[in-house]
């Protein structure tokens, strides 16, 4: 988690964030970086602005589609993915040339047709011009090569230099008038006769109609498309020219490029570098003027001298920049009127500055910017890779010459159970305070009616909250939300959440809270009164120095958490991390050492009992440690519960050390990791008989269980920890079992369901007088006949003739261990057959 200092609270609109903006415009500008010119721009009609090319969403379409656009009237569709032909005629002549366009609209605004110079269908037109149906205004014929690709349609394209880039890049070269034909609310302007004030795409339903009656329209066809749609408004984005501010990135995405391919700035997970590169190698000059009521007033003013315009000024101040003019026209002061720039700078220029506008910069001495630029660590999500992420690392490049940060860590962005972007028009947006707080079906319903929904998605919306929240969304809380979307990181880019493995994870908060309070009844005084106060814990945590092999075992589990969660965290993989801490505490703490320490919390030995204490309290309190970065308020709690519990002072577990692995690394033992995992297969064998014969009535049952360990080492473990096995050995219904070690040289009784581990361990479970024996026999025949079948597999593949020569030694050793095992099993599955054969 993070813990903030609020005294340090900023505002990018604030007066020193302001400062900091106008100082890093005035230096850009100083460099020569921002510029003023009259370009082709991204253009929303909805917002009356320009938009940056990253602002920007494409939907690709396949085929067409009939879709509303924001400004127009609410119950017209306009089709999107056609191309349509028409002709103009030529000047004085009955000939014609035909071009095709997906905008006919735009061609109100078209200044020319330009054909190959090498296309002989056109040699005898050069020169000539052409009749715009619309407005009084010919149109030029003229020679492209770069335009136009003559083996491509009729080989004639309309240019249109206000409204299409490469049209614009035409007009350019060959000095082409630039007519705009769509005001900044996106009508048709006074210029287009007939269709003025018409809505644009209005206006294309009724030039396309037009066309046809004056005989010019010459076909239609499906033609696959990108649409640019703003990110915003989702209105249909317009190129249109107007004058804006641009910021010439060129030099500063190469020092950005150069910074991750050096290895100075990482960017995690790795494959957002390709991405990195991609985008910033193919940068274009950023339009950073946006025609809006609020942000940042670009520090430009607007100089009239005696009534005549003069040039721009860039200054901090009008005093300043009546100066700059008085200066460079050699007039008056008194002479100058001056207007400043009505456009507000784009807000992802402040916020490109952040990472050292809240420190204090320009004021390179302040004692913030001194200490903490450059920070180390920038989190954020995908999606603003190139919004913010980059922008601040240019930015930072250039006005202080270091980086902003050495790593950025981009997580996941969360999507629908079935990975569809949340969207308020699909009605599957998972507000994450109904996840925490739980809400009713009802008022999931009463939510997607108030909101602007097309009829036909409120009802498939409303479909599919009856599908997976037939009872509403239960009450989670927000470690269990927390701690799901970080389990849910390991699934790539996306998180698809998913509320019912969050309410998991809810179930698993109130197992943690039960298991730890549960663990709190074993941590009273010997007294039973004085607080608990836990003893040193030996230097390893080795059977050598622990009594108890649970002890020695648990310990070694937390040392191995502590070091795999600290590489995890490093490595910032975030739902292995989860993973980690869950399993420690879920499968190992819970699970298995609270139900092995029972025997000892019920005996009279003090120092037994107490060392075991201490091991629970180190377990819990580096336990509550590790888990509390994914679930904070249910880890303070307990926290501090345990601390009131010990008799230490009560402290806030956000300032308590995290658990390193050189402190906890003398704790790993291999040979208690073993017995116990010894213990813990023998165990669940146990459960497997009883789970599988003891039904019913049968289940409180306490049976006898024989156990055959042929290896000697394995033998003594078992023998000095059948009180411990007894224990892991109980089911939730049934009372610990009467474990027997089968002395070597001798049999279990007759009448024993058999679970044979491998081929030294064997787990005999005494059924006579409480089962059909004979249905015993037929599922062990069944199983010898599965070892058999694995048995022959591998004697026919060792018996082929290449085997010895191109088979690798070590398969060879591992081949010639299975088959041994396999013939092991099968001899103690005989053996169990027959013992129940002569009992039945």
């Amino acid at each position: 988690g993070c813990s903030l200092d609020w005294s340090r609270e900023v505002f990018t609109m604030d007066e020193q964030r302001a400062a900091s903006v106008k100082a890093a415009f005035l230096r850009f500008h100083k460099e020569g970086l921002i510029y003023r010119d009259v370009r082709l721009t991204n253009w929303c009609c909805i917002l009356r602005s320009g938009i940056s090319d990253i602002e920007v969403e494409y939907e690709d379409l396949e085929a067409p589609k009939r879709l509303s656009v924001p400004g127009h009237p609410k119950d017209r569709t306009y089709v999107f993915g056609r191309i349509w032909s028409f002709a103009y005629k030529v000047d004085g002549s009955d000939e014609e040339i035909v071009v095709a366009t997906t905008r006919p609209e735009t061609m109100l605004g078209d200044v020319a047709v330009a054909v190959h110079p090498d296309d002989p269908r056109y040699k005898q037109l050069h020169g000539k011009q052409l009749v715009h149906p619309f407005v009084a205004r010919k149109i030029k014929l003229i020679l492209d090569p770069v335009l136009v690709d003559m083996s491509f349609g009729t080989g004639a394209v309309k240019v249109t230099p206000a409204h299409d880039p490469n049209d614009f890049a035409c007009g350019r070269r060959h000095g082409l008038d630039e007519i705009t034909v769509f005001t900044e609310e996106g009508k048709m302007a006074d210029n287009c006769g007939m269709f003025a004030g018409m809505m644009r795409f209005d206006a294309r339903v009724e030039l396309l109609a037009e066309l046809k009656r004056r005989g010019l329209h010459r076909g239609e066809a499906d033609n696959k498309m990108r649409l640019g749609v703003c990110q915003r408004t989702g209105d249909i984005i317009e190129p249109m020219l107007k004058p804006q501010w641009w910021v010439d990135c060129s030099g500063m995405a190469r020092r950005a490029v150069e910074a991750v391919r050096q290895g100075e700035l990482k960017i995690i997970p790795a494959e957002h570098e390709r991405t990195w590169y991609a985008w910033l190698e193919n940068i274009r000059d950023w339009c950073v003027s946006r025609q809006l009521w609020w942000g940042h007033r670009i520090p430009a003013y607007f100089p009239t001298v005696k009534g005549e315009k003069v040039e721009v000024v860039v200054a901090g101040s009008m005093e300043e920049a009546r100066e700059a003019v008085v200066e460079r026209e050699g007039c008056a002061a008194e002479d100058v009127s001056l207007k400043q720039e009505e456009d507000v700078l784009d807000t992802w220029f402040s916020s490109g500055l952040f990472p050292f506008s809240c420190l204090g910069w320009p004021d390179e001495q302040a004692p913030d910017y001194a200490a903490w630029h450059p920070t180390s660590l920038l989190e954020t999500g995908q999606d603003i890779l190139f919004f913010w992420v980059a922008r601040m690392v240019m930015c930072s490049l250039q006005l202080t010459d270091r980086l902003p940060f050495s790593e950025v860590y981009l997580h996941a962005m969360v999507r629908d159970k079935r990975g569809r972007k949340m969207s308020k028009s699909l009605g599957n947006v998972i507000d994450p305070l109904e996840v925490i707080n739980g809400v009713s079906l009802a008022s999931l319903f009463a939510k997607l009616d108030a909101g602007n929904i097309e009829p036909k998605e409120l009802a498939a919306a409303k479909k599919m909250n009856e599908e997976e929240f037939p009872l509403g969304i239960p009450e989670c809380g927000s470690d269990a939300l927390r701690f799901g979307l970080l389990a849910f990181c390991g699934q790539g880019r996306d998180v698809n959440l998913d509320i019912a493995r969050v309410v998991a994870y809810r179930n698993f908060c109130n197992k943690l809270w039960n298991a730890t309070r549960f663990a709190f009844l074993y941590l009273d005084a010997a007294d039973g009164q004085a607080p608990f106060r836990p003893a040193e814990l030996p230097a390893a945590g080795g059977a050598a120095n622990l009594p108890l092999l649970a002890d020695a075992w648990i310990l070694s589990r937390l040392a191995h958490a502590v070091k795999t969660l600290d590489a995890q965290l490093t490595a910032y993989d975030m739902a292995a991390a989860v993973t980690t801490v869950y399993e420690f505490w879920y499968k190992e703490l819970c699970d298995v050492y609270l139900e092995a320490v029972k025997p000892v919390m019920k005996q009279e030995d003090a120092a037994a009992k107490h060392a075991t204490q201490t091991v629970l309290h180190a377990c819990l309190h580096h336990g509550l440690r590790l888990l509390h970065p994914f679930m904070p308020y249910v880890t303070e709690e307990l926290y501090q519960r345990l601390a009131l519990l010990a008799g230490e002072p009560r402290a806030s577990i956000m300032v308590a050390p995290f658990p390193q692995p050189a402190a906890v690394a003398a704790w790993a033992s291999e040979e208690a990791e073993r017995d116990m995992e010894l213990l813990a297969s023998l165990a669940a064998s146990v459960r497997t008989v009883r789970a599988a014969y003891l039904k019913g009535p049968l289940e409180r049952h306490a049976p006898e269980v024989y156990i055959v360990c042929r290896a000697p080492a394995a033998a003594a473990v078992v023998a000095s920890q059948l009180e411990t096995l007894a224990a892991l050995a109980k089911s939730s219904r049934s009372p610990p079992p009467t474990l027997h070690l089968v002395a070597e040289g001798e049999a279990p009784p007759a009448g024993c369901a058999t679970d044979v581990i491998d081929a030294s361990l064997e787990v005999h479970v005494l059924l006579k007088g409480l089962i059909d024996l004979s249905r015993e026999v037929a599922r062990l025949q069944k199983e010898a006949a599965a070892v058999e079948g694995r048995l022959a597999k591998l004697q026919a593949k060792m018996a082929m003739p290449e085997y010895a020569t191109k088979c690798k030694p070590q398969q060879q050793q591992e081949d010639a261990a299975k088959a041994q095992g396999c013939e092991g099993e099968l001899a103690a599955i005989g053996r169990a057959i027959a013992q129940f054969e002569a009992a039945a």
